[in-house]
């Protein structure tokens, strides 16, 4: 007997108590803020490769350029007398939106080999930048002395990471709202169009490159909004934001939590980290070993990873 499918109405409760037991970690897991906050941070990171990657299907393997990027505007802002946060949210998207929109001009029009290749060599040369104007960034070491304004002018980042994580649940929720808005719109639906089928796109009259230089530019600002709200949560901004390795970690959370799926990227970080955790305490030593054999039993065992298993279990279509 074939199971029914959940209703909207099912859904849509099951999306409020998502977000109920993230916002319960204040008071469940008072001694854990910091890590949550960063969950919320990487999950919505991996919500905007996913626009590009899930719904769009332009191969990337470089979005830490457009975290980085907006992490480092987020924190020199601060450190040069504009601690203002919702502002300086505001500018780190903008800046992740122009310069994903220069470089989609090339990543749009080349195959997916092209697009590796552009994306990783970006990804490396502003790594060196930053690297190399040590009086600006603050080089390998950092940049430090960040000065992020009280929230609202009443709310002041305490040592104990409490406004850090409300002020991060509040933020990555107003963003992913957007986004499911943007997903869900004729606009959203275009890109799934391109995904499925670029020729049959083209043939309806859809302009398929405007359409995918513009996706990759939103998911662009959505990834530099993220790293901004990282810098602003901690205050610092470490030349690994922006690095190689960022793009590889965020791109095993999504793959993780599923592509294509609008939950995927925060399902994947809430278990990527969560397990990164557990398995560095449990084993200092080999945690590595034990993490990627981890991550191949779920991409082995679970198809479309941990949302497509959902999915497929409860009969859940669409994101």
């Amino acid at each position: 007997m074939t199971k029914p499918s959940l209703s909207p109405r099912t859904l849509q409760a099951a999306e409020v108590a998502f977000w109920l037991v993230l916002a319960s970690g204040l008071f469940l897991l008072p001694d854990h803020l910091t890590l949550l906050g960063q969950i919320l941070v990487f999950g919505l990171f991996a919500v905007s490769l996913d626009i590009a990657l899930g719904y769009a299907g332009i191969l990337t393997v470089g979005h830490a350029a457009f975290f980085g990027a907006g992490a480092y505007t987020a924190g020199l802002l601060a450190k040069h007398g504009w601690g203002e946060p919702f502002s300086g949210l505001l500018l780190a998207a903008l800046v992740s939106l122009a310069l994903g929109y220069l470089l989609s001009a090339f990543v749009v029009r080349g195959a997916n080999l092209t697009r590796l290749m552009i994306t990783i060599g970006v990804c490396l040369l502003l790594t060196e930048l930053v690297n190399r104007l040590t009086g600006i960034t603050g080089g390998s070491d950092g940049l430090q002395g960040m000065d992020v304004w009280p929230v609202l002018g009443l709310f002041e980042f305490d040592l104990f990471g409490k406004t850090a994580f409300v002020y991060s649940l509040v933020m990555v929720l107003a963003a992913f709202l957007l986004v499911r808005l943007v997903l869900r719109s004729p606009f959203g639906l275009a890109l799934r169009g391109i995904h499925d089928s670029r020729k049959r796109m083209l043939a309806i009259g859809c302009p398929v490159d405007a359409r995918l230089r513009l996706a990759y530019a939103f998911s662009a600002a959505v990834a530099g909004y993220s790293g901004a709200l990282l810098a602003q949560t901690t205050q610092f901004v470490g030349i690994e934001s922006i690095g190689f390795n960022r793009s590889a970690e965020i791109l095993i959370i999504l793959v993780l939590g599923g592509t294509g799926r609008l939950y995927g990227g925060l399902i994947g970080a809430i278990v990527y980290m969560f397990v990164h955790d557990w398995f560095a305490d449990m084993n200092p030593q080999y945690w590595m070993f034990w993490l990627g054999l981890f991550l191949i039993a779920v991409v082995l065992l679970g198809r479309g990873g941990i949302m497509g298993m959902l999915a497929r279990a409860f009969k859940i279509r669409g994101a």
